[in-house]
Formats: structure tokens, C-alpha cells, sequence
């Protein structure tokens, strides 16, 4: 089976862009979609897609970032997933496949029956396996100090307007409301297993980024209010 992953981190961005990415090269690949941090690696979709893969199995991604902005913790998820004989392909960074992995650890030079000769062989072949692991390390590294950057950025704009005068966040005293209710109910309508979805309540609650009370009290919400418009039509 070959299966396409694809993540924005915000319900505003356009999905779209990857799965036709991924679609144009894999054209019978099943689309995960996720609406998540990549810095977070426990997302929902994508664990249900960890649990639906097996061995012989692709995962298609349009490039690193997309599986995770965390350097470590997408390694060692690289690592976990290749060691079950899951293929990873990125396209936006194909020498960090799993195929090309695979070849590195495989390939070597051959030993040729001279002791000294054996050794040196030997210490090339280990060489030529960390080459290749460091080079999948780097490309999570990248991934994740585009984060960083970008937080980085965000932080020094916010410094400059504040010292040319701009106020930054609410004025003190006066309320800030901020309209996270509608784009949560609509997740939670879309994604939740109760009204049709695929997503258990707690998938649902990460999804939304909301706390469980919340959750539960807009779930009610959604219910009566599907109730009343079943009364009135």
C-alpha cells in the first residue's frame, strides 16, 4: 500500500498543494491530511497512520518538514519506521528516502581477504553508514530551524513595532475576546466519530487544541443544536 501524509498547521493554510504533490507521483496513494504543528509528533492522523502501515508499506511525504519540525524525535521515527521495512519517500529531499538508506548500509566496499586491508575497508563501510545517517539527521535539523527562524523573526517584529511605539497585545483593562469557538465546533463536527468522522474524542480534542471540558461542553452544544434543527425540518 503506498500512503500520502500531508500537514498544515493551521486550519488557514491550503492542504491542497501537497496531496497534488504527492498525488502526480503516487497516483493511488490513500491521503492522510493533518491540521497540526509539526513540532508536536503525536498527531492524530498521523498515529492512526503509523498503526495502519505495514511492512512493505510507503509513506509519501512532500518534504521532510511535513513529518516533523522536530529534529530528534523525526529521526528516531525515520529510524523506527525503516527498521519495520516501512519506505519513506520525500520528495522534496529524495537522498534522504529510506531506498538511498538502504543502498548506503548495503552497499559498502567488499572485504578483500588481507587482514590490514579488512580493517581499513571495514572502518570505510562504518563510515559511509554514519555519512548517510548524519544526512538524514540534517534534514530534520534544517526542518526544524525553519521553525525556530520563524519564531525568531516573529519575535524581533514584534520588538520593532513596540519600540516605534505600536501596542503590542491588549490594552490593560480592556477584555480581549478571542473567536476560537467557531473553528473548533467545526472541527470538532467534521472529525469527531459521534457525527460521522474518524476521530475519537481525544484525536478530536488535539486536533481543536482545546481543553477536554471545552471539548465535551461544545460537543453537547453541537448535539442540541443537530437536535433542534431535526425538530424544525
Amino acid at each position: 500500500m503506498v500512503y500520502g501524509y500531508c500537514r498544515i498547521s493551521k486550519p488557514t493554510q491550503n492542504i491542497k498543494r501537497q496531496e497534488r504533490n504527492i498525488l502526480s507521483h503516487f497516483p493511488t496513494a490513500i491521503i492522510y491530511n493533518e491540521i497540526y504543528t509539526g513540532v508536536v509528533i503525536n498527531r492524530a492522523s498521523w498515529l492512526k497512520l503509523r498503526k495502519a502501515v505495514r511492512k512493505g508499506d510507503v509513506i509519501v511525504f512532500d518534504s521532510v518538514s511535513r513529518m516533523s519540525r522536530n529534529a530528534k524525535e523525526g529521526v528516531d521515527q525515520y529510524m523506527e519506521l525503516f527498521d519495520k521495512g516501512i519506505e519513506l519517500v520525500f520528495l522534496k529531499e529524495p537522498y534522504v528516502n529510506t531506498e538511498n538508506y538502504k543502498q548506503a548500509l548495503n552497499g559498502g566496499v567488499e572485504l578483500v581477504g588481507n587482514d590490514i586491508a579488512d580493517v581499513y575497508i571495514e572502518a570505510t563501510n562504518k563510515v559511509l553508514k554514519l555519512l548517510a545517517a548524519k544526512q538524514i539527521e540534517l534534514a530534520f535539523e534544517q526542518s526544524e530551524k525553519e521553525v525556530m527562524d520563524i519564531r525568531q523573526r516573529t519575535k524581533e517584529g514584534i520588538e520593532t513595532a513596540r519600540l516605534n511605539g505600536k501596542q503590542i497585545g491588549n490594552i490593560k483593562g480592556r477584555k480581549m475576546t478571542i473567536k476560537k469557538e467557531a473553528p473548533a465546533k467545526e472541527l470538532i463536527k467534521k472529525h469527531c466519530k459521534t457525527f460521522g468522522g474518524t476521530l475519537n474524542d481525544d484525536e478530536c480534542i488535539q486536533l481543536a487544541k482545546i481543553s477536554r471540558n471545552t471539548y465535551y461542553k461544545y460537543k453537547r452544544e453541537i448535539k442540541e443544536k443537530i437536535l433542534n434543527n431535526n425538530k424544525f425540518n
